[in-house]
């Protein structure tokens, strides 16, 4: 099977308190954007797991998280069968769009379009194991998450824009952005319903990140300035970073303003009803 599995924008995200058991509460709205990694997958008789990545960086072995997924499927349904996967990378890791979480839910796609063996509802259960996002990146689309990123709806779907990514050569601490939340905690925004009546074309200037807050970092509100002087109408980390992007009207002011960044990797997207895709 050849499975596109696409990245994420957090187009709003909000840090709202924390659980007794470490896991931080969110209330965020996800986006599926067209940058996505290619896997091909296939399956044989016997057993074991092999992948293999076109990113050097990334592991090979079962800390990979699509490795991850494969595993804990098979365990779930209780098969033997043998699983290849041979990923594409497109999507950039460490950017907070969910490149590995889309790889995991095309392989959970994978497995239940040729076994059938748990249903959509377990399927889900079962990708929250795996990681926050990944149950979102089996649906995909425009949707509001909610919980620890497990309790999902449907929201009004984005359109009539363009977005344009660009992923710095820094990272960003997500530990150390948390651990300052635990020891400082920001006030909650509390603007998800404010942000949903903007949709589905005029959440531009209601765009929100929490880490953006907690890091504090003049490189981050650097290009996220750049972008708003190349005419995009709103510019935000995504995720916990540490990509930045712009909303603008169409591809055209896009791909021009992409050329303010050549030091850096850019990818001018379109929103997406989708998280994978079988072709």
């Amino acid at each position: 099977m050849t499975v596109i599995a696409n990245a994420k924008l957090n187009l709003y995200l909000d840090i709202t308190g924390r659980r007794e058991d470490g896991y931080h509460l969110l209330e965020t709205v996800m986006q599926s954007i067209t940058l996505s990694d290619v896997l091909e997958i296939s399956f044989s008789e016997g057993g074991g797991i092999e992948l293999c990545c076109s990113a050097p960086d990334i592991p090979s072995d079962e800390r990979n998280i699509a490795y991850k997924a494969a595993k804990r499927y098979i365990d779930e349904a209780g098969i033997t069968c043998g699983v290849k996967i041979d990923i594409q990378k497109r999507i950039p890791s460490g950017a907070g769009m969910g490149g590995g979480s889309a790889d995991a839910a095309a392989v959970l796609l994978a497995m239940e379009k040729r076994f059938g063996a748990l249903g959509m509802e377990k399927l889900t259960e079962l990708a929250a194991m795996i990681g926050a996002d990944v149950p979102f990146c089996l649906t995909g689309g425009t949707r509001v998450c909610t919980g620890i990123g497990e309790r999902m709806r449907d929201t009004e779907a984005v359109s009539g824009c363009c977005f344009l990514v660009v992923m710095p050569d820094f990272t960003c601490p997500t530990g150390e952005a948390y651990a300052r939340y635990d020891s400082a905690p920001i006030p909650a925004k509390s603007g998800l319903d404010e942000f949903e009546r903007s949709l589905p074309c005029s959440f531009a200037d209601k765009l929100y990140n929490s880490f953006e807050v907690l890091y504090g970092d003049a490189r981050i509100d650097d290009i996220k300035a750049r972008l708003m002087a190349c005419g995009a109408d709103g510019a935000l980390l995504t995720g916990s970073g540490a990509a930045v992007f712009g909303v603008f009207k169409n591809k055209e002011r896009a791909e021009a303003a992409a050329k303010a960044f050549p030091q850096y990797f850019t990818a001018v997207c379109e929103p997406s009803d989708k998280g994978i895709i079988f072709t």
